[in-house]
């Protein structure tokens, strides 16, 4: 295939421009007007292409691109342009954007100018700040040529990028970036770029006048008046009423516990999005919002129906761990599943006349990778043998047979087996618990936490093994360290990383031991500033970074029989034609219980739904 290397750009001004609408809004914006764009193919000399829409469309048409690999930085953007606006929709899509982040980390920024300098490919331009307010009538000849040339250099620096790091992987230089990354990129890519969900209009316009009602009633509901809710303690009672553990935090000025009830506490925002739609009513009130998260997401898909299928907009290598993460406003990622608003918005999201959508999630993924990782063979045969490892756990943490676990202590053993694989304290234990309205004594979650950590010994030697990984990454220590399965992982010490098998890496920039306040502590940069890391973290880190690879590839065996239109955590969502949807789900199962040959023996499970809204599988 040929590799055509391209680059839009398109009117903007102060009102109308990406840093204010999303993607999706900006391109099916009435305002969108393409000034020009510019073409290299392989790598030939790239030529820059400007004029009305038509004589545009016939130009890109000329290159045949639907037998073309098609490679852009922000390949969201200028694919879906190709796609939207001039119909053209090539055989793959490439992104430097998304390489970038998968090679040098997410603590890093990928835009254009910054993987230019790093990768010392030459120097981005800054003709586009010129071009604000103009309509391509507007520029005259010379200030079209100099906009021309600006992007042409755009596609130079991006061809020279991505040969970068396709021929040499940073930060281990020999390794080509992953020919299976990049079938990811693509459809991850056409997620957005080529939408087949549909948007139930009738249900959301139902849902969002029945959700802004209720925001309006909530606070009488709540016999608690709106000045109320400015006080921390009024404000915690109500949302203990509804079943919540107020949030809290250390306070630096008098070092005791308080309220976590500020905008910048992670906590008490994480209740934006609670389940329940009165708990989200609470903090948009206490936040002084006109709307709650639920209300705001239900109107954003309605708006995005009155232009067009659903584009799904997903970030591929969004975290350090490589998982995808949410994008464009509309965090897909994070759809309510319980409560009172389960399912409406999933409703709302349905398949195109004549498909359905089969939704397969798998089963308990990362506890799996965690006991085939260390060699924890007990649990690892209960998994296989498709027991309850639930209530194994039960059974030890009670000292009594698996048949007599009640319901709770199944819960107990679930919260063990899920909370403690990664290091987890008792005081944590007992917190996560608390957040679940379960209350034990300190000393019973010192107690819980031991009983998991003798019952899987091979787990909690695994964190050592991870312990000693850091030691010798911030030693730079030459020799092999053992982590988990032989020949899973490699510690890279020299890179500060440790080579997964999909050819990405886990990285620890500037990885330091540094005085912390209960001793010595191991801390590397993020953008946010140093970090603090552990043996049981770094696994923790693994696991879900093995799950994601496992998944990636589950997905992309599904997609060559079915459109993949969406993954989240843990899930693969497909549509398949109403005719053969029994068989079509067969397959999906068949493809989520599948495993690379680096996955040998880990025994992988799933269960899968059908329905003709995303709500209903």
């Amino acid at each position: 295939m040929d590799l055509i290397t391209l680059d839009f750009e398109t009117f903007y001004d102060r009102d109308f421009s990406l840093t204010k609408l999303t993607t999706e809004e900006y391109i099916r914006d009435p305002r969108f007007e393409v000034i020009g764009v510019s073409v290299k193919v392989n790598d030939q000399p790239a030529v820059w292409g400007s004029g009305t829409h038509e004589e545009i469309k016939g130009w890109l048409e000329s290159f045949k691109m639907e037998e073309c690999m098609v490679l852009a930085h922000n390949t969201m953007f200028d694919g879906a342009i190709l796609s939207w606006v001039f119909d053209i929709h090539p055989k793959m899509l490439l992104d430097t954007m998304c390489m970038s982040r998968a090679t040098f980390g997410v603590e890093v920024s990928s835009s254009l100018a910054a993987l230019s300098e790093r990768l010392q490919t030459g120097e981005k331009g800054i003709e586009v700040l010129n071009a604000m307010g103009k309509r391509r009538a507007d520029f005259a000849e010379r200030e079209l040529s100099r906009y021309g040339d600006y992007c042409i250099n755009d596609v130079e620096l991006t061809y020279k990028a991505f040969h970068r790091m396709l021929k040499a992987n940073p930060p281990a230089t020999k390794i080509n970036f992953p020919a299976t990354e990049l079938r990811i990129i693509d459809l991850t890519l056409k997620m957005f770029t080529e939408p087949r969900l549909m948007i139930d209009e009738a249900a959301l316009s139902a849902h969002l006048i029945e959700v802004v009602e209720r925001k309006d009633k909530l606070l009488q509901e709540c016999g608690v008046e709106k000045e109320e809710l400015m006080s921390n303690q009024k404000f915690a009672d109500a949302l203990r009423a509804l079943g919540v553990t107020p949030p809290v935090k250390t306070s630096p000025l008098t070092g005791k516990e308080t309220y976590a009830f500020a905008k910048s506490d992670e906590g008490f925002l994480r209740l934006t999005e609670h389940a329940d739609w009165r708990v989200q009513g609470l903090v948009a009130a206490r936040l002084g919002l006109k709307s709650t998260l639920e209300a705001t997401r239900t109107q954003r898909f309605l708006e995005i129906a009155k232009r067009g299928p659903l584009p799904v907009p997903l970030r591929y290598y969004a975290a350090h761990t490589g998982r995808f993460g949410g994008d464009d406003k509309i965090n897909m990622q994070n759809l309510p599943s319980r409560g009172d608003n389960a399912g409406k918005i999933k409703k709302g999201i349905i398949a195109p006349p004549g498909f359905t959508i089969i939704d397969a999630d798998s089963s308990q993924i990362e506890a799996r990778v965690l006991a085939w990782l260390s060699g924890q063979s007990d649990l690892l045969d209960a998994f296989a043998q498709g027991k309850d490892v639930y209530k194994k756990m039960a059974s030890a943490i009670y000292n009594k047979p698996e048949d007599e676990i009640t319901k709770p202590e199944r819960f107990m053993g679930k919260t063990a087996v899920l909370g403690c694989g990664y290091g987890m304290g008792a005081v944590k234990f007992q917190a996560q618990l608390k957040t679940y309205g379960v209350e034990v004594s300190l000393d019973e979650a010192r107690r819980i936490v031991e009983v998991y950590r003798q019952t899987n010994y091979a787990v909690t030697a695994l964190w050592r093994q991870a312990q000693m990984a850091l030691i010798s990454i911030s030693r730079w220590d030459d020799g092999k360290v053992p982590l988990g399965r032989e020949g899973v992982l490699e510690v890279v010490t020299v890179d500060s990383a440790i080579r997964l098998p999909n050819g990405l890496y886990l990285r620890y920039d500037d990885l330091k031991l540094n005085e912390g306040e209960k001793g010595p502590e191991f801390s590397y940069r993020t953008r946010k500033g140093r970090t603090r890391i552990y043996g049981g973290k770094v696994i923790e880190n693994i696991c879900q970074a093995l799950a994601r690879c496992l998944i990636a590839e589950q997905m992309l065996k599904i997609a060559k029989r079915y459109k993949v239109v969406l993954t989240v955590h843990d899930a693969v969502a497909c549509i398949a034609p109403d005719d053969e949807v029994a068989q079509a789900q067969a397959y999906v199962e068949e493809c989520m219980r599948w495993v690379p040959e680096w996955a040998s023996g880990l025994p992988v499970d799933c269960e899968s739904g059908m329905g003709k809204s995303y709500g209903d599988c």
